[in-house]
């Protein structure tokens, strides 16, 4: 529809990544590998952690919420560019497709976020304080910190996806990504986007840097009730309860530093596309593995699960410090 001197657009074409024939076939070859892998790792980690009752523990409660979300952020993101690199059919609606998919996207990616914080303020009480940990984290209260994760993701995409649509995008549709980013979107619109910049700044700060500090001051507290710790061994398997956790929390929280908080000087679209492949596809599959390989119960689980003898004993989750 003609408005003035612009045309009215209410639909995008998504990019992708590349546009060579055979570059697209690998990527949707691995891309498939990929999302794949997602979906048995986190599916499997879920059935693992619900048919095992060693792992019926509040740290064990919160991995399998992860892994949904996982599942959850990984699947708005990932079928969508699967249509992209194995057709032709490239276009996605702004208000049916970009504002939901974007919308649940941020729901997902948030509820993560918090989640993170909430998996390092549970190991902090069952390291420093063990004895009250089963007091502390009962089912209600993890029920509760999930939901409220959960919220919070709620929260902060109706703000974000609200104040979206009230642009208007005029001439290029053209998205240079492979998904609906609201950098991208941003871009494009002819409207005064003042507003949304100055939200998206303020709840990304506000989320993020209120969880990152959460972790931080959980961590301070871990380490140094781990050093008073007095058996080497005892301090071996305080930390190896926090390695995994500790790992997740570097990658997650590091992609997001690196795309939002990086000099505007070093921005370029290949960089942007390659931490976004990261951020959405990649961490996801991985954060199985890495609980899955680092993690004793786990392990023990699996063994199990395929009918190998596991050593009958506490798991370590619980550590006295002093």
């Amino acid at each position: 529809m003609a408005l003035g001197n612009y045309t009215t657009v209410t639909g995008f074409i998504l990019q992708g990544i590349t546009e060579n024939p055979k570059l697209q076939i690998i990527l949707f070859m691995t891309f498939s590998f990929i999302y794949f892998c997602t979906l048995v790792g986190n599916l499997g980690m879920i059935m693992l952690i619900r048919v095992d009752s060693r792992l019926h523990t509040s740290m064990y409660f919160f991995l399998s919420s992860l892994s949904l979300l996982d599942i959850g952020y990984s699947s708005v993101i990932a079928p969508k560019t699967l249509v992209i690199f194995s057709t032709e059919t490239k276009d996605i609606s702004f208000a049916g497709g970009c504002i939901t998919q974007y919308g649940f996207f941020v729901v997902f990616v948030t509820a993560e976020i918090f989640l993170l914080a909430v998996m390092a303020y549970d190991r902090y009480v069952a390291i420093c304080n063990p004895l009250l940990y089963t007091v502390t984290m009962t089912k209600r209260v993890c029920i509760t910190l999930v939901v409220g994760s959960y919220f919070s993701g709620l929260i902060n995409s109706l703000i974000n996806t609200s104040s979206l649509q009230r642009l208007s995008f005029c001439d290029s549709n053209v998205i240079n990504n492979f998904y609906c980013d609201l950098t991208s979107l941003l871009k494009l619109s002819c409207s005064d986007v003042s507003v949304n910049e100055r939200l998206l700044f303020t709840c990304g700060s506000l989320f993020e840097m209120s969880t990152f500090l959460i972790i931080i001051i959980s961590y301070i507290l871990i380490v140094i009730a781990v050093l008073r710790i007095r058996s080497v061994q005892g301090r071996r398997k305080a930390f190896a309860t926090c390695a995994s956790h500790l790992t997740a929390v570097t990658m997650f929280h590091g992609t997001i530093f690196f795309m939002y908080l990086r000099p505007s000087a070093s921005y370029s679209l290949d960089t942007d596309q390659i931490a976004s492949v990261f951020y959405t596809i990649v961490i996801p599959m991985l954060n199985p593995l890495i609980y899955s390989l680092r993690n004793r119960d786990v392990k023990c689980a699996v063994r199990k699960v395929l009918s190998r003898k596991c050593p009958r004993g506490a798991p370590f989750v619980l550590l006295e410090c002093g």
